[in-house]
């Protein structure tokens, strides 16, 4: 069989009880990601994928590799995994996990997730037991390598998830000083939205004779979301946006705005307004975040309000409408934003608000994306002097906008034996 002759998951060869797992999620025909990744995976070989966001990528490297764990039953590692899947953000990383856990309902798997934010004590604990697979982000997950908390030396298989956005937060070292302790015949899965030249340089590095499965030229959007701009003066963008969320038929909605105290105004102005919003952003704690992302994911709260921590990390079909309140900085995040609808073969909408000071953020939008957006200027804040506008883009804190801040990676310390006993002792003491 072919990597694109597969219609349904059966064809694939996979073990009963996934099938069966799929079965009970309601998935029935495999996306092209998945019918073409899932073949090659299944043989071994390393993998090269590039697909845009909503294609289903999750399933394409976890259904395989459940069915690998499920043919070849072993003890996993004490302090280690089988698998290792690193992901850029905390959402991200519980968004695969909790695919990883429907898919193999129905068998035997331990997965655990490793991330920042939280106090350590529950990961060691669980990495003590040994876990079939690892979702880590990368800072943590180094962090207790380098506690000594953590061996990957027996690890099977490394897939690294959106890669292009891991590097863009700075994860470069933290991922080459990981991969430094893992075995060097283990089998590597990449997956990128993007293919820029640090991708290229991380899969001559890692991968070997990698399958390549390319759905979409990288930085396209998908074709069923509706793309339109409303030019306007930035004081009427809270009403505008608010007119757009009272629209009749509209159903949830994530809001993306650049900074995370404007996301706070906009939650606190619609919240005020009657609409029931949460705000997302890397200074909520995790508790806070994963709250406001159950209450969306669950339907209680109609819109959420982000800046791009989570451009990448919600997976929620029911979403209707993205809407722009600010422009990104960088181009390539309207592409990860946008993708948060239209998802499931569903229609979407993205609406972008713009003023005259992110006029040129907007042009270079339109270069990544190849196309100009649509122009709805029957609104009543529509303003001319941003459509037609030729200023520089916003400055924040006396230099140019950046997205994230690269994380600072620690020089490598050797830990003593005795340190590591202690570790553990206390991480026991206090769970």
């Amino acid at each position: 069989m072919s990597p694109t002759s597969a219609t349904t998951f059966a064809d694939l060869g996979l073990t009963p009880t996934i099938l069966r797992a799929l079965d009970d999620a309601g998935y029935v025909k495999p996306t092209p990601i998945q019918a073409q990744s899932i073949p090659f995976l299944l043989e071994g070989r390393d993998l090269l994928g590039l697909a845009q966001t909503g294609t289903g990528k999750t399933a394409s490297f976890a259904l395989p590799l459940l069915h690998r764990l499920a043919e070849t039953p072993r003890p996993a590692p004490k302090n280690g995994a089988r698998i290792l899947v690193l992901a850029p953000t905390r959402e991200l990383v519980s968004q695969i996990a909790d695919g990883f856990e429907s898919f193999s309902r129905h068998q035997p798997v331990r997965v655990t997730t490793i991330f920042g934010g939280v106090s350590q004590v529950h990961q060691v604990k669980a990495l003590e037991e040994g876990m079939d697979i690892i979702v880590a982000a990368p800072g943590r997950l180094l962090d207790l390598i380098e506690q000594g908390l953590c061996d990957l030396s027996q690890l099977e298989t490394l897939v690294l998830d959106e890669a292009d956005q891991m590097l863009d937060m700075g994860f470069a070292k933290p991922i080459e000083r990981i991969v430094a302790t893992l075995p060097a015949d283990r089998h590597t899965v990449l997956f990128s939205a993007t293919m820029p030249k640090s991708i290229t340089a991380l899969v001559e590095s890692l991968l070997r004779d990698p399958a390549k499965v390319e759905i979409a030229p990288p930085s396209t959007t998908v074709d069923r979301i509706a793309q339109s701009v409303m030019f306007l003066d930035a004081s009427n963008k809270k009403a505008a946006l608010l007119s757009q969320l009272q629209t009749p038929g509209i159903g949830q909605a994530v809001v993306f705005t650049l900074q995370k105290n404007i996301a706070n105004e906009v939650c606190t102005f619609l919240t005020e307004s009657g609409i029931t919003a949460e705000a997302l952003h890397g200074n909520r704690s995790q508790g806070q975040r994963e709250r406001a992302l159950n209450a969306f994911r669950d339907g209680d709260v109609q819109v959420l309000v982000a800046t791009d921590i989570a451009a990448r990390g919600i997976d929620v079909d029911t979403v209707t409408h993205v809407i722009n309140h600010d422009l990104p900085s960088l181009p390539e995040s309207y592409v990860h934003r946008i993708g948060r609808t239209g998802r499931a073969g569903r229609s979407g909408f993205a609406i972008t608000l713009c003023d005259a000071e992110q006029r040129a953020w907007l042009h270079a939008v339109e270069r990544e994306i190849g196309r100009t957006l649509d122009v709805h200027d029957s609104h009543e804040w529509h303003c001319e002097k941003a459509r037609n506008s030729t200023m520089r883009p916003p400055v924040l804190g006396g230099g140019p906008v950046k997205q994230v801040k690269p994380q600072k990676v620690r020089e490598r310390r050797v830990w003593t034996e005795e340190e590591k006993m202690a570790a553990r002792a206390a991480a026991a003491k206090t769970s």
